[in-house]
Formats: C-alpha cells, sequence, structure tokens
C-alpha cells in the first residue's frame, strides 16, 4: 500500500489544537456556454456528443477581462465577506491554481500570485507563498495549513485559487477529430475562482478530522501540459480512459486506508465530495467504492454538469453551492477526494458545523 501523508486529530501533545473551515468564497464568470456550443466551435465535424458522454451541460467561461488573478481576488473577498474576519487577521495566503495569467495569455509566476491576492485582501502581515499540485492545489493548501494551525504555528489563514483553464479547451478545438483524441478531457473545464478560510476550531469542536495525500508517480504520464505549437496559451494531452481505470483501481482501497486512520467506515459519511470530472466518472467511482469497501456514502455531491472541471477549484465551489443550497447540516461527516494528475490522490475529512448556518450571512 501506498503510504499517506496525514495529519489527523488525536496526536496529543504533538497536535494540541484542531482546525476547522470558516469561511468559503467563490467568484464565477458570468458567461455561460453550453457544451453543444462548443463542440459546434470544433473545426472539424466529430459528431462527438460530449454532453451525453460527461453528464456537462454547460460550462463558465471567462470574459476578456477576467484573469485567474481576478477570479481568485473575487473569491478571496467573496470568502472574507462571509467571515468574522478580516484580510489583517489572516497569518497565511496560499495560492494554488494551475493557471497564473494576469494579463490576456502573460502566465506569470514571479512575484507570486499570492503576493498581489494579500494585498488585494488588506494582509500585509501575512505570509503568503504559491503551491503548484495540479487539479488538487486546493487540497494541499488545506494540508498544509491543517497542519500548521493543529501545530500551534499559525491561528488562520486563506486557501485561494483562480483558474481561467478555458483556453485549454479552445485550442483543443482546432485539432481534435475524434473520440479518441488525447485533447478531448480539455472541452470538459471550465472556469472560477474559489477560497477558503481555515481556522483554529474553539474548544471542544472536532472540525477536520483527517487530511492525507498520497502520489502514484507511476502514472504521471497520463496527463500533461505544455505550451501550444501554433496559438497562445497551453495544450493539455490526457489519457483520460487509464486514468479513470487506475482511479477505480486504486482509490478505493487508499481511500479506506485513510478512514481506518479517522477510525470511520465509508458508510459513515453522510457526503462525499470528488473531484468533478465528469458526471459519468462520479457515478463509476460511486460503484467502484460499493462494490470494494462493502457500503456507500449517503450522498455525493455533483457540479460538473452546471459548472464543468474547474481544475483546482472543484471541491470547494461544490461545497460554496452545497452549502448555498442547504444541503448539509450541522454535524455531518463529509469527505472530500482529489484525483490530480501525478496522480495525486488526497482526502480530507472533517465534521460540518457552525459553516452550515453563517454561510449566507455577509457580514
Amino acid at each position: 500500500m501506498t503510504p499517506w501523508m496525514l495529519t489527523e486529530a488525536g496526536h496529543g501533545a504533538a497536535a494540541p489544537f484542531a482546525a476547522r473551515f470558516e469561511s468559503i468564497g467563490m467568484q464565477l464568470p458570468e458567461r455561460r456556454v453550453t457544451t453543444r456550443e462548443l463542440m459546434a466551435s470544433t473545426r472539424h465535424h466529430t459528431r462527438i456528443d460530449l454532453e451525453r458522454l460527461t453528464g456537462i451541460r454547460e460550462h463558465r467561461v471567462c470574459g476578456p477581462d477576467d484573469t485567474s488573478l481576478s477570479l481568485a481576488i473575487g473569491a478571496a473577498r467573496d470568502c472574507l465577506a462571509r467571515s468574522h474576519y478580516t484580510g489583517a487577521d489572516l497569518d497565511m495566503v496560499i495560492s494554488a491554481s494551475i493557471t497564473r495569467y494576469v494579463d490576456g495569455t502573460t502566465h506569470r509566476f514571479e512575484p507570486p500570485l499570492s503576493l498581489a491576492i494579500k494585498q488585494a485582501i488588506g494582509a500585509p502581515a501575512a505570509t503568503s507563498f504559491d503551491v503548484s499540485n495540479a487539479c488538487a492545489g486546493m487540497l494541499t493548501g488545506v494540508f498544509v495549513l491543517n497542519d500548521l494551525i493543529r501545530r500551534g504555528v499559525i491561528r488562520r489563514g486563506m486557501v485561494v485559487s483562480g483558474e481561467r483553464i478555458t483556453g485549454l479547451g479552445s485550442n483543443a478545438a482546432r485539432v481534435i477529430r475524434s473520440i479518441l483524441s488525447r485533447q478531448l478531457a480539455s472541452l470538459t473545464l471550465g472556469d472560477g475562482g474559489a477560497a477558503v478560510i481555515v481556522e483554529r476550531a474553539p474548544e471542544g469542536h472536532r472540525g477536520i478530522l483527517l487530511a492525507g495525500f498520497t502520489t502514484l508517480a507511476g502514472y504521471s504520464q497520463l496527463c500533461l501540459g505544455q505550451p501550444a505549437r501554433h496559438h497562445p496559451g497551453a495544450q493539455m494531452y490526457t489519457r483520460a480512459r487509464k486514468i479513470h481505470q487506475v482511479a477505480m483501481a486504486d482509490a478505493p482501497p487508499l481511500i479506506e486506508d485513510a478512514l481506518v486512520q479517522a477510525d470511520a467506515l465509508i458508510g459513515d459519511i453522510d457526503w462525499l465530495i470528488p473531484h468533478q470530472t465528469s458526471v459519468r466518472a462520479i457515478r463509476s467511482g460511486e460503484r467502484a467504492l460499493a462494490e470494494q469497501l462493502g457500503a456507500h456514502p449517503r450522498h455525493t455531491a455533483v457540479t460538473v454538469d452546471e459548472y464543468g472541471n474547474t481544475a483546482s477549484t472543484t471541491l470547494f465551489l461544490a461545497i460554496h453551492r452545497y452549502l448555498t443550497d442547504h444541503r448539509f447540516v450541522t454535524g455531518d461527516k463529509i469527505l472530500l477526494l482529489s484525483v490530480a494528475s501525478g496522480l495525486e490522490v488526497g482526502v480530507v475529512l472533517f465534521e460540518m458545523d457552525e459553516l452550515e448556518a453563517s454561510h449566507g450571512h455577509l457580514h
């Protein structure tokens, strides 16, 4: 079994505190593009019914004035508007996006986006840095904050990401000829920003019960990105069927192994929130869990049908959506599952608390 990097509750003096999610924000572009419209834009007449294959009806797509940075700042401000804190109260800001567009197709690494974000939200004293872990980026940031908060290094921080990633689909639309194209997965993407504040939980609150990551590095070549040859932006080459096969075979025992660390079973989970790749993949994952673990979560969240695959932001856009729709209740056990290129498998198990009641109130 591949070993986990875990942080979990109950380590006595080594981890005297617990962490929890305090507020969640999002920023979505106004423009909506249906999957049918997207497929009609392909250069070659493919006859691929992508909506039937994926269950994705529409995608959010950035306008000319939207960037990775503007989406991230918008989500961070929304998160603070729902929080009891201001930017000045944050000890740390982590930016976790794959895309780093700040102006047109300018992809910026230095200075880091986290620096611009913390300046925009009034967090001058916060330590800031960027992390890069494909679609698992935001959950990776949560893993880091959870560890630092539990050990008493900081009291609270924000993880934020803005993904202007549909340019991969625009470039793919120029070359796709058949369902076997390795760029087909690029047509499932959507743009969006998300942010979450993680804080030290009050005494007696359980909050985040477990956070863990493991890497299946043998499959690192199954999804690769590189600059586009003849157009601005990038291209992504994905062996989607192989990734799905690996996830169906390897993820369930890994999830079970992680849950054992938290003294939990998959049947104890009220909500599974998986990485949103396609409706079909999510439903297949539900069946694989039930077959291999003998039970399944009570509910599974699906937002990819309306948002598309928004890369590193998918899990927290889903939480935001379900909080807004009042789908959670206090005490629900929620399992966040990230499966990202690399392959990275990340899990965070947490118990819903006051976040459920406070989410709808703007401060």
